[in-house]
């Protein structure tokens, strides 16, 4: 028999989209002689649909889709297909993969092991299912478990009922697992595992593509049942995966190493993620402020790359404490990357702020007046975002918008975050990356010169902060391996700086809270409450 394993890029709430999807992807697979086409986690719905699934009519559509246009497929066919899908069965609704052979619904694998971290929640909208059994599949013996529960070994070993005694025995598990940098490695070595504990052959088909804040990247799996690595899928692409039931129970050809990620890697999630987030909401073009520093270039080149140069606007909005350099590397920036640019200076606008609201008229010096130039290039961004059908993205850094180095509604206002998973430090990484890819279109001035966020004069973000070589380290082990203060100066950081950061990044959370949704890199779905959960899960 011939698998033939689906992982497809749907969207989100889009159920006629997503049907058509689906009915490609099997006609495909059917024409080159598959038993059974295999789809991810919540193909139909897209992942996560969130709150449309309390709506009682989305699920009514989708549970419609699956009886009048997916089901009827396999009516004349020798090919079946399993497809994720909310589906209600006895008044619960339930993640669940359905089994369409013969016309009709022909089994239904509900998920038992539900996923309630932010932002799936599943426990709010899905009752569990119980454990799965071995079934007679031709010559095999298969068991279907949706979701990557199954790869983690406290929770796995609940889920499959007892191991028969046929030698070919085959696990399939339709997944809808985001990317985050060094999960791939992890879910190969836990796969790896299974299998062979099992001594079952095992099939991974995870989602591809971008939805909100997420980015699922696809690289599905295939086992023999040695726990022998046969195959791993395209990343971030859409692709079908053709298996033959004879080479599950095979010695692998080669040996195939854990997959390496890299920086390339995250720069193809980021990448992803804008195009998805802007073509699954229905937009085209792009809009940010170029500075001249690090953060707005690295963020325009990756935005060129996702959206194409010519669906892209650079706004250069100086101010008097502009210095030349920042304006010519804005300007080579945009002439490497051939993105289009307008330049607005923003000191008239000020000065008028200043005449109506300072009783001298004269600036005073002050933050207000710092976060004010910061927010009259929010609205004049804004207005073309507006005006031109444009969605704004926002370019600050996780350092920054962990100790509330931003304003809000200033540099914080738009649409997408694009790097505010990335520390500083791995934005210059990224950058130096691009530069290698595309040949250095990032000017070599923006990556040596100090930071600044030019609202006064001769400012450096060292004035404010720690040193990112300091302040990105303390951010790793408070937010992401919730160390204590105490516990990060053991490490060998001075008490003082680590208690400064720590102060601005809990005085900070009333801004992270507002600010615009980020793409999940980095930080993944934190299960800890520390901020970075909280944070996350805002």
């Amino acid at each position: 028999m011939l698998f033939a394993l689906a992982q497809i890029n749907p969207t989100a709430g889009a159920l006629k989209k997503n049907t058509a999807l689906i009915s490609r992807f099997y006609e495909e697979a059917q024409a080159k002689g598959a038993g059974l086409v295999i789809f991810p986690e919540m193909a139909l719905a897209g992942g996560p649909p969130r709150d449309l699934l309390c709506y009682s009519s989305f699920n009514a559509e989708a549970e419609a889709l699956v009886r009048q246009k997916l089901a009827p497929l396999t009516a004349r066919s020798s090919t079946a297909m399993l497809l994720g899908t909310p589906y209600r069965l006895q008044g619960r609704l339930y993640n669940a993969a359905l089994l369409l052979k013969n016309g009709m619904i022909s089994a239904v694998y509900p998920k038992a092991a539900l996923e309630n971290r932010a932002p799936f929640h599943e426990e709010r909208y899905f009752s569990a299912g119980g454990r799965s059994a071995y079934e007679r599949w031709g010559e095999l013996m298969m068991a279907v478990v949706t979701g990557e529960s199954i790869l983690q070994p406290e929770q796995g070993r609940g889920l499959l009922r007892r191991r028969p005694k046929e030698k070919q025995l085959l696990l399939v598990n339709p997944a809808a697992s985001p990317y985050c940098f060094g999960r791939q490695e992890q879910r190969e070595k836990a796969a790896a595992a299974l299998a062979r504990r099992r001594r079952s052959a095992l099939m991974v088909v995870n989602l591809v593509g971008g939805s909100d804040d997420l980015v699922f990247d696809g690289a599905s799996l295939a086992y023999n049942n040695r726990g022998e690595l046969l195959h791993r899928g395209a990343s971030f692409d859409e692709e079908i995966i053709y298996l033959s039931s004879k080479a599950l129970f095979v010695p692998a050809a080669e040996e195939r190493p854990a997959a390496a990620e890299t920086i390339t890697t995250i720069h193809r999630a980021l990448s992803v993620g804008i195009r998805d987030y802007f073509t699954k909401n229905g937009f085209r073009q792009a809009v940010l402020g170029l500075s001249g520093g690090l953060d707005s270039a690295v963020t325009a080149a990756l935005a060129a790359e996702a959206l194409g140069p010519e669906n892209v606007l650079g706004m250069l909005l100086p101010s008097a404490y502009s210095p030349p350099h920042s304006l010519e590397d804005a300007r080579i920036l945009a002439k490497n990357l051939e993105i289009e640019t307008q330049t607005v200076p923003i000191t008239p606008f000020l000065q008028a702020y200043l005449e109506r609201l300072n009783r001298s008229g004269k600036p005073e010096m002050d933050l207000a007046e710092e976060n004010l130039q910061a927010r009259i290039r929010g609205n004049i961004l804004m207005l073309v975002a507006n005006r031109e059908r444009r969605l704004l993205l926002t370019t600050g850094n996780r350092s920054e918008l962990a100790v509330g180095y931003c304003t809000m509604y200033g540099d914080m206002a738009g649409a997408l975050a694009v790097l505010a998973d990335l520390p500083k430090l791995t934005v210059y990484e990224l950058a130096r990356m691009i530069n290698r890819l595309h040949g250095a279109v990032i000017p070599e001035r923006t990556i040596s010169k100090p930071p600044s966020a030019e609202l006064r004069p001769d400012q450096l973000d060292e004035d404010s902060l720690p040193p990112y070589r300091l302040l990105d380290p303390i951010l790793n082990l408070y937010l992401d391996r919730a160390f204590s203060p105490e516990q990060i100066v053991e490490q060998g950081f001075d008490a003082a700086v680590v208690n400064r950061v720590v102060a601005l990044v809990d005085r900070a959370e009333h801004k992270r809270r507002q600010a615009a949704p980020m793409l999940r890199v980095l930080s993944g779905l934190s299960r800890r409450s520390t901020p970075l959960a909280r944070w996350n899960e805002s």
